[in-house]
Order: C-alpha cells, then sequence, then structure tokens
C-alpha cells in the first residue's frame, strides 16, 4: 500500500520541480527590482505615448486653424488696403497695389494674387507674386500691373482649400453703395495646409520637445522605479538573510523591521515566530534533558541495587527489592503520564460527551483526597455551587482536578491550606484550586504549563513530581473547549482555575439534531452514487 503511494508522489513532486524551473524561465529570470525597474519605464513610456499621439491630434486641429485663421486675417487686411488705394486713385496700379507687394517682401514663402473683376463679370490677374519673375519680359503689362492670365503661376486654383481669399469691397461716390471690384488670395508656396517654413520648424520643434520630455520621463519614471523597488526589496532580502541564518541554526536571527506598513509587520510577525521557535528549541533541549534525567534516576538506581544484589553487597531482602519496586513504580508513572499527554495532544483518545454535575464530581475528588492531605499536614477546604452542569468527559475532568490538587499538595508546606471551589459563571463553569504554598512569578505562571518545566529542578524531583501534570490540565481543558488559569506571588501562594462551557440544553439538542440529518443524510447519497446509471 505504501509502495504503491509513495511512487506517483515522487513522479508528482519531479513534475513540480520541472514546472516550477520551466515557468522560472524569461521574465520570471531578472530580479524583482529589474522587473519593478522595467514596469515603471513601461509605465512611463505607454503615458508618454498616448499623450504625444492626443496631444498631436489636438495641436495639429488647433495648429492649422490657427494658421488658416492668421492667412485669413493677412488677406482681409491686404484687400482693405488695396480698396483703400482703390478709392482714392480708381484704378488697379504699382501704388494700389502696394500692400501685396509688402506683404509678400516682410512675408517670406507666402504668395499674393489680386484678381478684378473685370467687364462681362471676366476676372483678370493683375498681381501674382509667382508670376514675377516674368514681368521684365512683358514690360508693357508690368507698367499697367496687368499680367496675362496665361501666364504659368504657382498659385493654387481658385477657390481651393489651400489658400484664403478675402474681397475688395469699395463703396461708390455717387450711390454710396458698397460694390466688389476684385479679390485677394493669400497662400503658402509648397504647402497644402497653409503652413510657413517657420511654422513647419515650429511644429517639428514642438514635436522634438514632446519626444525629449518623453524620453526625460522614462529616464526618471526607471530612477524611481529602481529606488522604489530595492526600498521595497532591501527588508525582503533582510528577512530572506534572516531565515537562511535561522536555518543554518543561528536561532538569534531576527529581522529588527519595525513601522506601519505592511513589510514591517511582516518582519514583526517574522520575528515573532523567530522567537517562538527558539523558544520551542530551548525547551525541547530541555525537555530532552529533563526527560533523559528523569529515566535516568530510577534506571540508575535500580541498576546499582540489583548490581549490588548480584554482587552479594546488598543481600535480596524485602527492603532492597522494595526500593527496586518503588523505582519501577516511578519510571512507569513517568511513562505512563507521558503517554497520556501524547494521546491527549494526538487526539488520539476518544473524548465522552455527556453531562457532568461539576459539583457532584468535585465533591467525590475531594473525598478521596481527603486522606493524603490530612497526612500531609494540610487542610483541604471545598465549597460548590448547585447544578453547575457541564457537556464532557467525566474521567479527564476528575484527572484535571486531581493533578491540581496533587501539584497543590506538592508545593504547600505543613500546616498550610488547599482550598477548591466550583462556581457558576454566566457561560462558565470553573474549578479553582487555591493554595497557601510557595507560590509563582510573574514569569513562571506563562511556562507553568510546559512539560518537564520546573522554577527549581532539585525541589520538584525531592517532592515526587514528574513535571507533566500542568501539561495534562491543559490538554484536558483545550479539549473541552475551555482555558486555565493561574495567577499568583511568590510566597504568597497560588490558584489554578479550569474553565469549561456550560451545559447548555436547547443549544445541545440542536446541534444533536444537524448531527443527525448529516449522519442520515450521508448514506442515502452514497447510495444514489453507488446506483448503476441507465443507458439513454
Amino acid at each position: 500500500m505504501q509502495d504503491s503511494t509513495t511512487g506517483p508522489i515522487g513522479r508528482t513532486g519531479a513534475d513540480e520541480t520541472g514546472a516550477r524551473s520551466h515557468t522560472r524561465s524569461g521574465w520570471g529570470n531578472f530580479s524583482y527590482t529589474t522587473r519593478v525597474t522595467a514596469a515603471f519605464a513601461f509605465i512611463a513610456a505607454m503615458t508618454a505615448l498616448v499623450a504625444i499621439g492626443v496631444v498631436s491630434f489636438v495641436w495639429e486641429q488647433h495648429f492649422q486653424t490657427y494658421t488658416r485663421a492668421n492667412m485669413e486675417s493677412l488677406a482681409k487686411k491686404t484687400a482693405d488696403n488695396i480698396a483703400t488705394n482703390y478709392e482714392k486713385i480708381g484704378a488697379f496700379d504699382a501704388q494700389t497695389l502696394a500692400p501685396a507687394e509688402y506683404v509678400v517682401s516682410v512675408t517670406p514663402g507666402i504668395g499674393v494674387q489680386v484678381a478684378t473683376n473685370g467687364a462681362g463679370g471676366i476676372r483678370e490677374i493683375v498681381f501674382d507674386s509667382t508670376q514675377v519673375a516674368v514681368e521684365d519680359a512683358h514690360e508693357g503689362a508690368a507698367n499697367q500691373n496687368l499680367l496675362g492670365n496665361n501666364i504659368p503661376s504657382l498659385a493654387p486654383q481658385k477657390n481651393d482649400t489651400n489658400m484664403e481669399t478675402a474681397n475688395i469691397v469699395v463703396t461708390d461716390k455717387d450711390t454710396d453703395v458698397d460694390k466688389v471690384v476684385g479679390s485677394v488670395s493669400v497662400y503658402v508656396l509648397g504647402s497644402d495646409t497653409l503652413l510657413r517654413t517657420s511654422d513647419e520648424e515650429f511644429r517639428n520643434k514642438s514635436y522634438q520637445a514632446m519626444l525629449f520630455a518623453a524620453a526625460m520621463a522614462i529616464l526618471l519614471a526607471s530612477c524611481i522605479g529602481f529606488l522604489f523597488a530595492r526600498n521595497l526589496v532591501r527588508p525582503i532580502n533582510r528577512m530572506t538573510t534572516t531565515a537562511k541564518a535561522i536555518k543554518e541554526g543561528d536561532l538569534s536571527a531576527r529581522t529588527d523591521l519595525h513601522g506601519e506598513d505592511e513589510i514591517a509587520r511582516l518582519g514583526e510577525t517574522f520575528d515573532a515566530m523567530a522567537d517562538s521557535v527558539e523558544k520551542d528549541r530551548e525547551l525541547e533541549r530541555r525537555l530532552t534533558t529533563d526527560v533523559a534525567h528523569e529515566l535516568r534516576t530510577p534506571l540508575m538506581a535500580i541498576q546499582s541495587t540489583v548490581e549490588a544484589m548480584v554482587d552479594g553487597v546488598f543481600e535480596a531482602d524485602a527492603e532492597h527489592l522494595e526500593t527496586v519496586n518503588s523505582e519501577v513504580q516511578r519510571l512507569s508513572r513517568l511513562v505512563d503520564s507521558l503517554l497520556k499527554l501524547s494521546r491527549l495532544e494526538s487526539r488520539s483518545t476518544p473524548m465522552k460527551e455527556e453531562v457532568v454535575d461539576v459539583g457532584q464530581l468535585i465533591a467525590g475528588i475531594i473525598a478521596t483526597h481527603d486522606a493524603f492531605v490530612a497526612d500531609s499536614g494540610l487542610t483541604l477546604e471545598y465549597a460548590a455551587d448547585d447544578g453547575v452542569l457541564v457537556l464532557g468527559d467525566a474521567d479527564m475532568i476528575r484527572q484535571a482536578t486531581a493533578n491540581l490538587i496533587s501539584n497543590a499538595v506538592r508545593y504547600t508546606p505543613e500546616g498550610g491550606r488547599v482550598s477548591v471551589s466550583v462556581r457558576r459563571g454566566d457561560l462558565m463553569a470553573s474549578i479553582a484550586v487555591r493554595d497557601t504554598g510557595i507560590g509563582l512569578s510573574p514569569e513562571e505562571t506563562k511556562m507553568v504549563f510546559s512539560r518537564f518545566w520546573r522554577a527549581d529542578a532539585g525541589r520538584n524531583r525531592e517532592s515526587g513530581g514528574l513535571g507533566i501534570g500542568l501539561a495534562v490540565v491543559k490538554e484536558i481543558v483545550d479539549r473541552h473547549g475551555g482555558w486555565v488559569k493561574v495567577e499568583g506571588q511568590r510566597d504568597e501562594g497560588a490558584c489554578f482555575t479550569i474553565n469549561i462551557p456550560l451545559y447548555d440544553e436547547a443549544k445541545n439538542l440542536k446541534l444533536r439534531q444537524q448531527k443527525t440529518q448529516r449522519t442520515t443524510k450521508a448514506p442515502k447519497e452514497k447510495q444514489q452514487k453507488s446506483r448503476p446509471k441507465g443507458r439513454k
């Protein structure tokens, strides 16, 4: 059975190890600091990319609107100036067209075209900055500022969206009516978006500035991510180093982390765990030493007595045989106590669940221990409330109380007093055993339920104690869902109080009904699962 189980488990472990080593490849091979730094850089890059995309889209729309508005304003202003000159001169001569010449001269990359509304609505071009190169070959036309419509021009076609046009409007002096005598068109040479060279240069530099800002943001985010990850990993590395030191046997290693954040609290919890491990290891060493000593003492007494009788030093009489017998009984009690404690801790001993009248139960214990207490020169007192009922194992409760009484008698000098009381509280039943003995210090009260623990090992050994009784008491009370409280002062006595939940008949009846329902339901479900499935 074990062989068939062990094989698959081993293969599964190997498969899991292979799977873990497989998943560690690639990104998992980098350190946490590297991964956090890369994550910060990636987030900054994505943020910068989105920001540049959004800003570029909005920038293009607003920039084109801005440049088109400038061109429209320039065309309108030029048309107004030409209209003013035309009203004075009455013809499109060089002086009238001077504003167009001025715009071309002061605004590089701008093209200006002036057209008139001739007779019959025929449009005549009287000025075109892109035809200046051919004016010298047509001096007569140049003198009249009238250029042929068939001469090649770089100006866009009329009504093209790549040029802005403003009408030249003058007022007739005779009729005082406004009339359109021509139009001024402004455009940008070689641009479909009315962007001049300076505008495009400004736009390109803006994009370069955005890219530079994105690179700086990524670099800054990487530095912040690196510092953040390093500060985050530092306490984790400290805990790793501490755990490694503890693994190698240095149980005094601690992280010494303190603070309010999660990692600091984890470090404090880790240190508390290390303190507990160190304390348990010390108790384990002490337990091993005490067990060895407790076993060695009766064994040495038995061995020395038997060897003496074999060698003829002692006679095999009743006195020496009684010595051997008492040591054997002591050894038997020690082994029996250890066995009981082990069974209680492992829950291998079943616990009876019955309604127990604690007052009557403890009264029987008092009756059996009265002579024992009197022989020790002590006074035994007992007081109990009526009707104190609990649900539990009467034998276990009896054993726990007897251990407390024996412990009180053992540490109370002659002439002292041991008092036992049973009280009914709101939720708990209490069994208190108080003595006027040597007492306990506050530090000793924290360790008193540990196995083989003793404040004074010699005193405990002389009085015949095994150092296990109180540990058995604690395990019994824990199994009943209660707790043990210990109070005391040095040289003023001690008080051990067992607290066990009171018996609640209504609650217990409900629990029994639920348990019965689960018990009856389980066989039905099991029977349904075991039925063969029919064919479909």
